[in-house]
């Protein structure tokens, strides 16, 4: 019988695929691999080697390629077309990623580009698996036309039907510009690297051109631009390894999915450790600051906070920490910055916190010193009912556990807003030193004896008495006591046995908001 001359070898078959896979590996080519490192970035397939478990990643569609044939593209065609996607482990724990590849037509998103992406989303909603991007590139492919915007929208459709299902962590590590940003603007939590990342919707030339101002990238876009004046990003880092390792972070706090719990760590921090410091944190003048970090990490378990968009209003302070070993979320007004008033910066940012936790059954710990909404023209024509009104619904709305701790203050609207007993909160306590009032004792005597001070041979210290009266019939933890409003009035030093306790006992909380199909949350 004879050999057919055609016929090739296992070994020249397995040799053409090694070649293809070495293809695919060199993405753009040597050449643009180089200038990528001349810019200070890894390239894709290193920034998933630096996220990822040590050998845990295994790519998808690899040797996919665009189809478009116009402006000389049918001869231009690269292996992943300038993604990278596929699953690997993070702490062994199964993620979905994509990332971007800057050296393959400038990582401009193509129809087939769009379709890998969709298909890892897809993959991570379905299985209940966290999905986590790497983003830098140029945009929507011009070539492809309308094909790569439907790319986009395509993506766009996951995010939102994956929020609240799946953990959505996005990291700019170059341009994200136009459409682009949107993906990200979804996502739970996007981190940005200094110097090298930019997000915006028109670049710097559009700008000059329609509005003739004059702005940097950086000034528009930048990583400090965004996560201190804008509030779209909520990390920035100085360089790529710090970004990647701070997403391992940052998802070890996280369950996989929405139908399970964050996973608990092993502690060697005591749950019932005394904190003697706290008994004389809070300033026994009512108007001196302190900072509230300092409560949350003499509390938290090996003092470890991980705070979230810490460069954007400050009056307000997230993040994440573990009591217990069990992973809790911190919303906390800050007296060290604007007196811890509410305002509207600092109630999008809280609300959108508490609606992650909530989303991903995390516990939410408060702590509560404000003194309430800030006044003013400004913040009334910025709509700060409206956008207060987010962190009420947010707070109502949510069926965590939740614990309130009230440290200071709790005046006004404020208190009801910072999850009081009256919308749902579970167990609410307060320390010794606590104000709770409809206002504060001067502004409240001012109202109350304006006659009396009016008609005072001495108005200043008829005001002083009275003030100081007020302040011990109102301003104290004792009569929101009485009436069922705080659970128990606590020891500072206690207060980390008190809230590991507290949140153990809320482990096998049940609670349901009416069926629906959703709420109208005042946006």
């Amino acid at each position: 019988m004879a050999t057919d001359p055609t016929a090739r070898t296992h070994d020249q078959i397995l040799a053409e695929l090694a070649a293809r896979d070495e293809r695919a590996r060199l993405g753009g080519g040597e050449a643009a691999i180089d200038k990528q490192h001349q810019r200070g970035k890894l390239t894709a397939r290193e920034r998933l080697d630096a996220l990822l478990d040590t050998g845990s990643f295994r790519e998808l569609d690899r040797h996919v390629v665009h189809d478009c044939t116009d402006f000389g593209m049918a001869d231009k065609r690269v292996p992943g077309d300038g993604v990278v996607t596929g699953y690997g482990r993070i702490e062994g724990r199964l993620v979905y990623v994509f990332a971007q590849d800057f050296t393959v037509f400038g990582g401009s998103l193509s129809a087939a580009y769009a379709r890998k992406i969709c298909k890892v989303m897809d993959l991570a909603t379905n299985n209940g698996a966290p999905v986590i991007g790497l983003n830098d590139s140029g945009g929507a492919r011009i070539q492809e036309g309308v094909a790569s915007l439907g790319g986009y929208a395509d993506i766009f459709l996951r995010n939102t039907l994956a929020s609240g299902v799946v953990p959505q962590l996005s990291a700019i590590m170059g341009p994200c510009a136009g459409g682009a940003v949107y993906s990200p603007a979804i996502t739970d939590f996007i981190v940005m690297v200094e110097k090298t990342s930019f997000m915006f919707v028109t670049g710097p030339e559009v700008i000059k051109t329609v509005t003739h101002e004059d702005v940097t990238k950086e000034e528009l876009g930048g990583a400090v631009t965004h996560t201190e004046k804008s509030g779209v990003a909520h990390f920035h880092v100085p360089d790529e390894l710090a970004c990647l390792a701070l997403l391992r972070e940052l998802l070890s706090y996280m369950p996989d999915n929405n139908l399970s719990e964050p996973p608990r760590r092993e502690t060697n921090d005591v749950s019932d450790r005394d904190c003697p410091a706290l008994d004389t944190i809070v300033p026994t003048n009512p108007n001196k600051p302190y900072d509230v970090k300092d409560v949350i990490t003499a509390v938290a378990d090996e003092g470890r906070f991980l705070e979230v968009q810490p460069g954007y209003a400050g009056n307000i302070v997230v993040g994440f920490c573990r009591l217990g070993g069990r992973s809790v979320g911190v919303v906390a007004n800050q007296p060290a910055h604007l007196a811890g008033v509410l305002d509207v910066d600092s109630s999008l940012k809280g609300a959108r916190f508490v609606r992650f936790c909530d989303a991903f059954n995390i516990p939410l710990w408060v702590i509560e010193d404000v003194p309430g909404f800030l006044p003013g023209v400004q913040q009334e024509h910025g709509g700060i009912i409206k956008h207060g009104a987010k962190l009420l619904y947010a707070f109502c709305e949510a069926t965590v556990p939740k614990v309130t701790l009230v440290t200071r203050k709790a005046y006004g609207g404020a208190y009801c807003v910072m999850n009081s007993k009256h919308i749902r909160a579970d167990l609410n306590f307060a320390w010794p030193t606590a104000e709770i009032a409809v206002m504060g004792p001067e502004g409240a005597v001012n109202i109350i004896f304006r006659r009396e001070l009016a008609d005072a041979a001495d108005p200043v210290a008829k005001k002083a008495e009275l003030v100081a009266e007020y302040r011990e019939k109102f301003a104290n933890p004792y009569r929101a006591a009485e009436l069922g409003f705080l659970d128990d009035v606590i020891a500072p030093r206690t207060t980390r046995a008190r809230l590991v306790e507290a949140f153990d006992s809320l482990a096998g909380k049940r609670d349901r908001n009416p069926p629906k199909k959703h709420g109208n949350i005042p946006l």
